[in-house]
């Protein structure tokens, strides 16, 4: 999920490809900028943790 928001993928077509809504992929999403504090998508995709979200 991170590494699909930081190469610039609508949380649209993430949750198609996860087979999940959009609201669940922005729920999630908004867990983990609270609990990383990200500055960007793109951060969060490059950050250590990010690659094993998903």
């Amino acid at each position: 999920m991170a590494r699909s928001a930081a190469a610039g993928q609508p949380d649209a077509e993430i949750a198609t490809r996860l087979f999940v809504t959009t609201s669940t992929v922005e729920f999630h999403f908004s867990r983990v900028f609270r609990k990383l504090e990200p500055t960007s998508r793109r951060q969060l995709g490059r950050s250590g943790t990010g690659g094993s979200i998903a």
